[in-house]
């Protein structure tokens, strides 16, 4: 018994220490900034003095993990808080609205983000020779985790490559692959797993999720997209709500509306060529569903977000 407290106690002191250093790390790399593109392929950081108002975004497959404050997504139906203790899982790309729910410029929020492709894990699980869940049942494609020592070690050695940048083309790529191998035979590995098995509905539905991230603009047919996945039109939509919590109809809806609201910013496009450009026949009916999703017109959205811009740039 007091050897296992003593591991105990050894394995909190070594997590408290990792986190410590992601959290100088990315404090380093984010002075003045709240997102940086780090030079290593698929790692965000981020950086927030303060907590955040609700905003919109695509959550791509990844892992978030945070190294000083706190953070809440939400998905539909579903409501995801997450802090040092635990990392937030995503398995396929899902519309959510986020929010940082803690940070000061004392104690201000540090997390990041590493994309990942499922091909990856799926690879890995044949290299690795794990098995494939027993269960085929669909479930959410995101959730929370327990942040183990082992993962933020392998963190940690992995954003202590930018000090060393000659050494990233060859030491990432594994330590990524660890980071994988630490996810699929941790707390939420048969999720994972069940999404990367090829012969699993989970894994059928992600593919079409992945044609229709791509082809929003086209017109939705529930058919060609049940028949993708091999399923019934009625079995996959079933399906597809239960993993993503929406409607396929509602998914292409928010990827449609985000995509617009991404061209008017960025691309300076009118509401009417967005619209269009996305896919709507009708610009009264993208302007009524945008306003719904958005709170507020295209003009008067963009204008604020604008304006949010310029605030952040004085």
């Amino acid at each position: 018994m007091k050897t296992q407290v003593i591991a105990n106690t050894e394995e909190v002191a070594g997590a408290s220490n990792a986190l410590r250093s992601l959290a100088a790390t990315i404090a380093r790399w984010t002075i003045n900034c709240e997102e940086f593109k780090t030079p290593i392929p698929g790692l965000f950081f981020y950086h927030h003095d303060t907590p955040t108002e609700p905003r919109l975004g695509l959550h791509e497959p990844s892992i978030c993990l945070i190294a000083q404050g706190a953070k809440k997504v939400h998905l539909e139906n579903d409501t995801f808080v997450y802090d040092t203790n635990n990392c937030l899982l995503a398995s396929v790309h899902l519309p959510t609205t986020y929010q940082v729910i803690s940070a000061s410029p004392d104690e201000p929020y540090l997390g990041l983000l590493l994309k990942f492709d499922m091909r990856e894990l799926s690879q890995l699980m044949i290299d690795s020779s794990l098995p494939a869940p027993r269960t085929q049942q669909t479930d959410r494609c995101m959730a929370t985790g327990e942040v183990t020592l082992p993962l933020l070690i392998a963190f940690q050695r992995l954003v202590a490559l930018l000090d060393d940048p000659q050494d990233i083309p060859i030491l990432a790529p594994m330590l990524h692959r660890e980071i994988l191998y630490r996810l699929l035979v941790g707390e939420q590995g048969a999720k994972l797993r069940q999404i990367a098995s090829g012969g699993s509905r989970s894994h059928q539905v992600a593919r079409a999720i992945d044609w229709l991230k791509v082809n929003f603009s086209q017109k939705l047919r529930i058919e060609e997209l049940a028949e993708m996945a091999n399923m019934s039109a009625s079995s996959f939509h079933n399906h597809f709500r239960a993993m993503t919590s929406l409607s396929p109809l509602q998914y292409q809806k928010h990827l449609r509306l985000q995509e617009a609201r991404r061209l008017m910013m960025a691309e300076d496009l009118d509401a009417t060529r967005a619209a269009f450009h996305v896919g709507y026949e009708s610009s009264s009916q993208f302007s009524r569903e945008y306003s719904r999703l958005f709170g507020a017109p295209p003009l008067r959205d963009v204008a604020k977000l604008r304006q949010a811009e310029v605030g952040l740039l004085e």
